[in-house]
């Protein structure tokens, strides 16, 4: 129970969290964000890239660090493709609870629906859709083929751009003097995508809503 109120207390400064946790959280992290219901809330992109630029202060080895988080990676929309198979339809029939967002279900539909089978490679750089596009692809009976091509291209080009992006950066001199704010930064650069697609969601709403009343 401590070391999960520690982990907690530290998910909110990433630099802090993967200095603690090390190589093990950042596992934990991957697998449960791409692979199980509960992770839609866990950091994806930035926690990549800051762990690129801790691994260029030398305090993770890059190729070890790559490596495992491809593993991990794949594993995770492995385990949602198969939960989403097993399950079915009955997910769509659920109420939202704490560890549950059906709208996030639904949006992930939405999202499979437009870009077919590149939805699973295309997922990985969007928040919520890298926990619940693997699921729906599972859910819709995703040849299984296909899905294990994509989400193995998917994993490894979303860890390696990200990783990457992070540890050459953090060798530019810059970065070193200013690693914090460079963190910041990556960590509202990250949030963006979720803001955007929240304030979007709302204006669709309001004019929905506006029609209905026409």
């Amino acid at each position: 129970m401590e070391v999960i109120t520690e982990f907690f207390s530290k998910l909110g400064n990433l630099e802090e969290l993967i200095k603690w946790g090390g190589l093990t959280v950042l596992i934990i992290i991957i697998f449960a964000e791409t692979g199980l219901l509960i992770g839609f809330f866990l950091p994806g992109d930035s926690l990549l890239i800051t762990a690129g630029l801790i691994a260029a202060q030398g305090y993770l080895d890059i190729t070890v660090l790559n490596l495992s988080l491809i593993i991990a990676a794949i594993a995770g929309d492995q385990v949602g493709y198969l939960f989403g198979k097993k399950t079915g339809p009955k997910l769509f029939n659920r109420e939202k609870s704490l560890l549950f967002n059906k709208d996030h279900l639904i949006k992930a539909k939405h999202f499979y629906e437009k870009y077919g089978g590149r939805a699973i490679i295309y997922a990985r750089f969007v928040p919520f859709a890298r926990t619940f596009a693997p699921i729906v692809a599972g859910i819709g009976d995703m040849n299984y083929r296909k899905f294990i091509s994509y989400n193995i291209f998917g994993g490894i080009f979303w860890v390696l751009s990200m990783t990457l992006l992070g540890y050459f950066f953090g060798n530019i001199p810059f970065v070193k003097k200013n690693f914090e704010f460079v963190i910041i930064g990556v960590i509202v650069l990250s949030v963006l995508p979720v803001v955007i697609g929240y304030l979007k969601h709302r204006k669709e709403s309001k004019l929905n809503a506006e029609e209905m009343e026409v």
